[in-house]
C-alpha cells in the first residue's frame, strides 16, 4: 500500500467536466491505504450541469471516502490549527481557485483549507484544469510553479486547435505527484 496511513485532503472545483475523471483517482488513492477527508468549493456543492447533478456527485464522494463532506469555509479552517492531515490534493483546480490561492483570497472551503494547511509547512498538490491556463492564469500558474510547498500534477493542452490557452492535468498522474511531494519534489516533467 502506498499510501498507508497518510491523510488526504482532496479538494474539488467547479471544472465539471473533469470530475468524473477524479473520483476513480480518489478510489485508487483509498484502496491504497490513505484517509481521504473530502473537500468541495461552493460552486461542487451547489451547482448542476451537463456533466452531472451535485447531489449525485456528493453521494459518490461520500461512499468512496466514507467521510462527511467539507463545503464550508468554518469547516475548512481547523485543518491548519489542529493539522488534520498530511498533503492536500486539488483536483481538478480551476483557474479561478489559483488566482485566489496567489492573491491570499481564503472565499471558499477549498481556499481556506489550502490556506489553513500551507500554514502547517506542508505540501499541496495542484491538478490544474483551467480555459485560461496560456492566458489570464499562465502568471498565476507561474507563480505556483516558484512557491514552496506546492507541487504539480503533470498537465498540457486538452484541445490545442479549438482551445488554445486550455490546459488539463493527467489525472492518473495524482497518485506518483502525491508520492513525490511527501518527499518534497515535483515530480517531472511538469509539462506533458
Amino acid at each position: 500500500m502506498l499510501l498507508k496511513d497518510i491523510k488526504i485532503g482532496f479538494a474539488m472545483t467547479g471544472s465539471f467536466c473533469t470530475l468524473d475523471k477524479v473520483l476513480p483517482e480518489i478510489q485508487k488513492i483509498v484502496n491504497e491505504g490513505a484517509e481521504v477527508l473530502p473537500i468541495i468549493s461552493y460552486a461542487v456543492d451547489q451547482t448542476d450541469t451537463r456533466f452531472g447533478k451535485a447531489a449525485d456527485f456528493k453521494e459518490s464522494l461520500r461512499k468512496i471516502t466514507g467521510k462527511d463532506i467539507i463545503s464550508t469555509i468554518t469547516g475548512a479552517e481547523p485543518i491548519g490549527p489542529k493539522s488534520l492531515i498530511d498533503i492536500l490534493v486539488i483536483a481538478p483546480c480551476t483557474g479561478n481557485t489559483i488566482a485566489k490561492i496567489v492573491n491570499g483570497i481564503t472565499d471558499t472551503p477549498v481556499t481556506m483549507a489550502c490556506k489553513a494547511h500551507l500554514r502547517n509547512g506542508k505540501p499541496v498538490v495542484i491538478a490544474v484544469s483551467t480555459n485560461d491556463a496560456l492566458g489570464a492564469n499562465a502568471k498565476n500558474i507561474g507563480i505556483l510553479l516558484n512557491t514552496k510547498n506546492i507541487f504539480f500534477v503533470p498537465y498540457k493542452q486538452d484541445d490545442p486547435v479549438k482551445k488554445t490557452n486550455s490546459m488539463v492535468a493527467d489525472t492518473s498522474m495524482i497518485i506518483p505527484t502525491i508520492l513525490e511531494a511527501l518527499k518534497g519534489k515535483q515530480i517531472q516533467p511538469v509539462l506533458l
